[in-house]
């Protein structure tokens, strides 16, 4: 699925089932349902989970946590504005998915 269609997912009731809980976060933070979106990352381990956790706690305004969570993904923060934010994740988060089940 590339971002396109992805964004057009959002117009539904449901985001689609074969999403990583980390895409999944976005979209229902796209919905804009915040806590379900960060009850999907709340204990994901994995550097794109951490990042997505980053982004939703820079979007709560908890700079302080944000930053922890970006460290723990292994990722510079380059602040941009929370929009691009979601697209260049929700972007990065699909072309990986797409290539791991090829």
């Amino acid at each position: 699925m590339n971002l396109a269609a992805f964004q057009a997912t959002i117009a539904q009731d449901e985001p689609p089932a074969n999403l990583s809980d980390a895409i999944q976060a976005l979209w229902w933070d796209a919905k804009g349902n915040w806590p379900q979106a960060h009850q999907l990352v709340d204990e994901l381990e994995s550097p794109e989970g951490m990042a997505v956790h980053a982004y939703l706690h820079r979007k709560e305004g908890e700079q302080w946590n944000a930053d922890y969570w970006y460290r723990l993904a292994g990722r510079t923060y380059l602040r941009t504005n929370l929009s691009d934010e979601w697209t260049a994740l929700a972007d990065g988060l699909l072309r990986l998915e797409s290539n791991q089940s090829r």
